[in-house]
């Protein structure tokens, strides 16, 4: 392991397995082994949102994630797959490039991708819980990214210089960080070769990723199990976790939290997928 610049590089062993899609496109899994952690981040934490707590102890069973936010070449060949509940366009992505993550997708049609994966393959896929989402983002880790105390544009696709956007200025570098590139676009998935220790990607930025849960304001009465908070309120706004190609790096942090419609879809939103163990392995 070595350190530079507080960004932790780290190298290690994972396991996974590829879902080989139609056509022959695949989806690699990452196994996110079980254990406990604390969620929500730390009132200490520079710029932390106070909806990141309280923090609390969750303890997970363990399942399988993406390395990878789908891409649009996945999204296309399971498009193609018969009808669940909602109709998925084949190419909705505002920039184009098979190895970039599929946006412009809402959460509907995000649980739709899963719907259609879990049939296509005996396998029990979804969107992961919150919990689930962070505790693979930390893998381990208690800093504010899996990287360190702070980001650069190096490690992940973020806005990296300062905006004024009404009035408030936004800042391009988060903590003792460097300011860096602003792409002003997506990127394919794991250009930047820099995986946590569970192997995933891109966990910080790209794009906003969809979660299962309803959207509450704080972790007051959250399940401690990893299951997604859900309320009787179908239409409630959901979660989307990791930040984008257009957010300043305070909301890259492995705790921020957005809240978006159901219906909402954005070049800045994406998801990855989970799948639960024994998940027909």
């Amino acid at each position: 392991m070595t350190q530079i610049a507080n960004i932790v590089r780290r190298q290690q062993r994972v396991t996974y397995y590829g879902e080989v899609l139609p056509g022959g496109v695949t989806l690699r899994m990452m196994q996110i082994s079980g254990g406990t952690f604390m969620m929500g981040s730390p009132e200490t934490e520079v710029d932390r949102f106070s909806d990141e707590g309280p923090q609390h102890e969750v303890t997970l069973a363990g399942f399988f994630l993406g390395k990878y936010a789908v891409t649009q070449a996945q999204w296309q060949a399971v498009a193609g797959l018969p009808l669940v509940k909602v109709e998925m366009s084949p190419d909705p992505s505002n920039f184009k490039g098979n190895d970039r993550p599929v946006e412009q997708v809402n959460w509907y049609e995000a649980e739709e991708f899963c719907a259609r994966l879990s049939v296509y393959t005996g396998r029990r896929y979804g969107l992961p819980s919150e919990a689930q989402w962070e505790y693979a983002c930390r893998a381990g880790t208690e800093t504010p990214f899996h990287f360190g105390e702070t980001l650069t544009t190096d490690l992940a696709n973020y806005c990296g210089q300062d905006r004024e956007i009404n009035n408030r200025t936004y800042s391009g570098s988060y903590g003792e960080g460097p300011k860096g590139e602003y792409r002003e676009e997506t990127t394919s998935v794991g250009l930047f070769d820099v995986a946590n220790d569970f192997g995933l990607c891109d966990m910080h930025g790209n794009v906003w990723e969809w979660c299962a849960d309803h959207w509450h304001d704080n972790y007051d009465g959250v399940p401690t199990d990893g299951s997604p908070w859900l309320t009787e309120d179908s239409e409630a706004n959901r979660v989307v976790r990791g930040g984008s190609w257009d957010s300043d790096p305070r909301n890259c942090r492995s705790a921020s939290r957005g809240s978006y419609r159901p219906d909402d879809r954005d070049s800045n939103f994406g998801f990855r997928v989970s799948c639960e163990p024994p998940g027909s392995l």
